[in-house]
């Protein structure tokens, strides 16, 4: 169990990687915004141009970028909130000893949806498809298929069920628990240890990037699986401090809240191929590339343009139409952009590449050969 001094080392982590995505993108340097509760932040979610931080005073909402923040508590029955998610329009609230709330509207009131949910204090939520998962501190993994109507325990596999963290790469659900990580290809039915070379299993965060899942540890630092798990690889090369209490991918880096030594960035493309690349000559309409090469393995290019700046959305779906990839999902200045995809932990098969932005929309297929 997490005890009150880790828990609130690691809410100023997230608290200092909060600070940090709102840099700008160069990151020449550090700028300090209003955060919400004095800048202490337990979690973080976006929907479209809102943000939403989760603090043990509630929920703030952000509509301007993080510049002004905006308590929205009606309805909350507990205020320290440690997860927050997003599907459709619906905003999921997991709180530490109150379940999860749920609200249709943008946080103006929430209602509690704890029908089925045994184990009330929930330390991760994800979003798989129409899927919302919980993660709870002993109860294991919950699955609700109804917008949190109801709640089913999916522990079937699933050795320890102090859940910490969770991530979802296409159709693959990852779980970070204080024994090490666990996968599931079938939305929860059944769990399988994915731990190979992964020397320290007390894992406190997962993020993903492109195809790659990368995993926090209490003393190991990060750890790199280019394969759903299959394997994972040390990635602490001027790491000095190995307690990684958070992750997250912002642009085209990597950051690590630490244990005592704040917080690390490192480019994804030291570690990774799955990156997105820019230009600067400004195109004059939108447009979504024929990816190159086609047919590929394991990775290919896409590129596409945005003449302004719009919210753009460049996701992968199977023949059978299942989201595999979300590769990019934030607003975009004008430009060209060249995004890597890694198929490597994919069948041979034939895709498709979808781009949102604006009210243009585009797909394209290619094919993977192995």
């Amino acid at each position: 169990m997490e005890t009150i001094l880790q828990r609130e080392g690691r809410l100023n982590l997230l608290a200092s990687l909060f600070m940090l995505s709102m840099t700008n993108p160069l990151y020449a340097q550090w700028v300090q915004t209003n955060g919400p509760y004095g800048g202490t932040v337990n979690c973080f979610a976006i929907s479209r141009t809102n943000i939403f931080a989760g603090t043990n005073a509630g929920v703030f909402l952000s509509a301007n970028n993080g510049t002004s923040w905006t308590q929205v508590n009606n309805g909350l029955t507990n205020a320290s909130v440690t997860a927050l998610a997003v599907l459709g329009t619906n905003i999921f609230a997991g709180i530490f000893g109150g379940g999860v709330f749920l609200s249709t509207n943008n946080g103006t009131s929430w209602n509690q949806v704890n029908n089925g949910l045994t184990n009330t204090i929930v330390n991760a939520l994800a979003v798989s498809g129409t899927n919302i998962f919980a993660g709870t501190n002993g109860g294991g993994v919950f699955l609700s298929t109804n917008n949190g109507t109801s709640w089913t325990q999916v522990n079937n596999g699933l050795t320890n069920t102090i859940v910490t963290a969770l991530a979802v790469l296409g159709t693959n659900i990852f779980v970070g628990t204080v024994g090490g990580v666990f996968l599931s290809t079938n939305n929860g039915t059944t769990w399988t240890q994915v731990s190979n070379g992964l020397t320290n299993t007390y894992v406190l965060s997962l993020a993903v990037s492109g195809t790659n899942v990368f995993a926090g540890t209490s003393g190991g630092g990060v750890f790199l699986s280019t394969n759903n798990g299959a394997s994972w690889t040390q990635v602490n090369d001027g790491l000095t401090n190995t307690g990684v209490w958070s992750l997250a991918v912002s642009g085209t880096n990597l950051f690590a809240g630490t244990n005592g030594a704040g917080v690390w960035r490192r480019p994804l493309s030291e570690m990774i191929t799955s990156v997105e690349r820019f230009s600067t000559d400004l195109p004059t309409d939108f447009g979504l590339e024929q990816n190159y090469p086609n047919p590929f393995n394991p990775t290919t290019n896409i590129m596409y343009t945005v003449p302004s700046k719009e919210y753009v959305n460049l996701t992968v779906y199977n023949i059978l139409g299942e989201k595999i990839a979300t590769l990019v999902d934030e607003e975009k200045a004008p430009g060209k952009y060249t995004v890597v995809f890694d198929g490597s932990g994919l069948p041979s098969g034939v895709y498709f590449y979808r781009l949102h932005a604006g009210k243009f929309n585009e797909t394209r297929e290619m094919v993977l050969v192995k």
